[in-house]
């Protein structure tokens, strides 16, 4: 069986986000080489670009971004990913700005239209000398101020006769997932929020995504039970609505989730149980009932298209693709990403539990190499780029590319990952950079105590907050005999001084106790890849790391790269960088 070429994998970088759908018409937003671009499908003209050409929709609040557009029958508004000013668009028109020009300084988000008025309320974010400050407003003919003074602000949701506001905020060092509030307030005729209340949350509940249902009821997510789970707010009461043991949010990085919609008298929604997602319908004093969809993993943004669902789904024979379903779980897929893959080459991922060093349990998913050769497999152990993130259950052709080449894959879900609760997810408290590094190391020892890895060679491999956890398994571990960091966090306290205001005080939270300089003890060889436009985890960090690390260890700089990699020659040539690395551990080994 042949590889999985390097060019494959980078003819797969396109994403897709943030579904919409108006009517029976969807938009979405295709995330290429080039941009963001907002796309339109209907079923009379199929897949359309919908912006001129230089126009690209991105928002940088919090720089993750997200809720950046919002489409209506005639109008269209989008915050325009190189001036952030919000656009709005009339009948296909030409862009026309709506709010003012600031050099990318004010910046906006969860745009949504208030009934009745014509009038935007959104997120904005301004970068000013005396900071960055979070608020929400209301564009029209003058911009106007209707909250403020929390830390941050998300989901500004107008009720349908437009009377009153919901909306979500959180203070620092907290974020979104650790606590928030739920308010809402009543909306005068000057358009400003009298009599505001609070109805859920506080510094141990995570309250996120209100919706409203079609009869005016508020609807919200909270973890109060232990569980992201799905309520509704009927005379002062939250009343439960789709509960379990499973999620019905994701950690909201970013603005516009929508993992739950109502579709006449059902609501539907996105359920997560570990890697595992899946899509269900609760009817009006029924049960709860899962869809039979093709997907293990679905994008949290659901959208009703008519009596269709629109959604991004993918399995671990499937790339994400942006989808319509039928309740009966017919799918019309929209998008196909042009590359050739022999099914016979892909390897499928066995979800695995294994016990920690301290007595607790963690969980993983084991790609077995795709021919078994006479000797145990080498092993590359994934650490997701969370650190409040998980390994999902889809196709992943960076696991597949070292599968086929004879390797064994295990993407670890460590403490601090979502999709297993509240508790779980705050594993990592006063324990980053220990327990994560840790249960790495386990599950690779796990593996071998099963016979499925060789454990003289082992790699572990990391991106982003990833990468924090390959540096500090390679000093306090000794299990792993190389390691592969991309965009790393080094320093958690230098980066905490330099990250994004959303996320700068999280380090507060998560630090473990550590001591020394970071990287110090590191004596296994380290590639460290690295973006020169890495506005998340900084250049210089990473650079100063390189300084002191021995000659088996090396730092590649990608040109024009940011945090994550979008070029095709970038993804190609880091592959083969990270292959040629691990094969230089197998040669050691052999010698």
């Amino acid at each position: 069986m042949s590889p999985i070429p390097a060019e494959v994998v980078a003819c797969a970088i396109i994403s897709y986000d943030a579904v919409q759908a108006v009517g029976e018409t969807v938009y979405w937003i295709e995330g290429r080489p080039s941009g963001d671009v907002l796309v339109r499908w209907t079923d009379a003209d199929g897949r359309q670009d919908v912006l001129p050409e230089g126009f690209h929709v991105a928002s940088y609040v919090h720089e993750y971004g997200g809720g950046a557009y919002l489409a209506t029958e005639r109008d269209l508004w989008f915050c325009n990913a190189d001036d952030q000013r919000v656009y709005h668009v009339r009948d296909g028109g030409h862009p026309v700005p709506v709010t003012p020009a600031s050099s990318g300084t004010w910046r906006y988000a969860d745009l949504r239209l208030l009934p009745g008025t014509g009038k935007l309320a959104c997120v904005r974010e301004r970068h000013e000398e005396t900071g960055v400050h979070n608020e929400l407003v209301v564009l029209s003919a003058e911009l106007s101020i209707i909250a403020s003074g929390e830390d941050f602000y998300m989901s500004p949701e107008p009720s349908p006769d437009g009377k009153q506001l919901a909306w979500v905020s959180w203070n620092a060092p907290l974020m979104p997932w650790d606590g928030s509030r739920l308010w809402l307030a009543d909306i005068g005729p000057d358009g400003a929020l009298t009599g505001t209340r609070l109805v859920a949350g506080g510094d141990e509940e995570s309250v996120c995504q209100p919706r409203w249902s079609d009869d005016g009821v508020l609807h919200f997510v909270s973890d109060r039970s232990g569980w992201w789970n799905l309520y509704a707010w009927r005379d002062g009461y939250a009343e439960p609505v789709i509960t379990g043991k499973f999620e019905v949010a994701a950690a909201p990085w970013e603005f516009g989730y929508r993992t739950y919609v109502f579709q006449g008298d059902q609501v539907m929604a996105i359920i997560q149980q570990g890697a595992l997602h899946s899509l269900v319908v609760k009817r009006s004093g029924g049960d709860l009932e899962k869809l039979a969809l093709p997907y293990t993993s679905i994008k949290p943004y659901l959208a009703v298209a008519g009596r269709r669902i629109a959604l991004i789904g993918s399995s671990p024979t499937r790339l994400p693709t942006v989808t319509l379903a039928e309740t009966d779980g017919a799918v019309h897929e929209l998008t196909l990403v042009d590359i050739t893959l022999d099914l016979a080459s892909l390897v499928r991922p066995e979800p695995f539990t294994f016990g920690t060093r301290d007595g607790g349990e963690a969980y993983g998913l084991y790609y077995p190499p795709l021919e078994a050769g006479d000797q145990l497999p080498p092993l590359l152990v994934r650490a997701h780029p969370g650190p409040t993130a998980n390994w999902p259950l889809r196709l992943d052709l960076h696991a597949q590319y070292f599968t086929s080449r004879g390797f064994a894959v295990a993407d670890v879900n460590y403490r601090g990952s979502t999709g297993y609760g509240r508790a779980y997810r705050l594993g990592l408290r006063r324990r980053w950079g220990l327990v994560d590094a840790t249960d790495c190391a386990d599950a690779a020892r796990h593996l071998v105590s099963a016979g499925r890895a060789d454990p003289g060679r082992m790699v572990i491999w990391g991106a982003s907050a990833g990468g924090y956890t390959v540096l500090r398994a390679l000093v306090i571990t000794d299990v792993f005999a190389a390691g592969i960091a991309r965009s790393a966090v080094i320093d958690v306290e230098s980066w905490s001084r330099a990250a994004p205001k959303f996320q700068a005080h999280h380090a507060e939270l998560l630090r473990g106790e550590l001591s020394g300089e970071p990287g110090t003890g590191i004596q296994r060889p380290l590639l460290l890849i690295h973006g020169d436009e890495d506005q998340v985890t900084p250049l210089d960090q990473v650079q100063t790391l390189d300084r002191r690390l021995d000659s088996g260890s090396r730092l590649i700089v990608v040109a024009r790269a940011g945090h994550i990699l979008r070029r095709p020659t970038d993804v190609r040539h880091v592959l083969r960088v990270e292959l040629e690395h691990v094969r230089s551990m197998e040669s050691a080994y052999e010698e």
